[in-house]
């Protein structure tokens, strides 16, 4: 099964992206294929060089595994709104667009949102 998985929210102040990203490593631990596809706040969660507080969840980690299981897309217009370039970014995620959510989307069996 195709899962496509949108995030909007950022990465810390609510758990939807950490959510998100829990479900796309169950998922991909499944042996399901595994789209991750980050717009509006939640581009941030991309930007290499995260130090959050000992005990915390570490969303540049969290998109790493995703990275190694699937894909990891990211808004380009959301990306650049937020002033992030691509040397930013966590290795292994894409800068992507809306062309590009319609056609996961179009091939996903399933989509969730976050």
């Amino acid at each position: 099964m195709r899962c496509l998985i949108i995030i909007n929210d950022p990465p810390y102040g609510t758990e939807r992206l950490y959510n998100g990203l829990r479900l796309a490593h169950a998922l991909s631990n499944q042996e399901h294929d595994v789209v991750v596809f980050l717009m509006s706040d939640a581009v941030v969660a991309a930007k290499k060089g995260q130090q959050t507080p000992a005990g915390y969840y570490n969303s540049e980690y969290m998109l790493d595994k995703a990275v190694r299981h699937g894909t990891v897309l990211l808004c380009s217009t959301c990306l650049k709104a937020r002033a992030l370039n691509e040397s930013e970014l966590v290795k292994g995620v894409q800068p992507s667009s809306m062309a590009a959510l319609a056609e996961e989307t179009i091939k996903a069996d399933r989509i969730i949102t976050f």
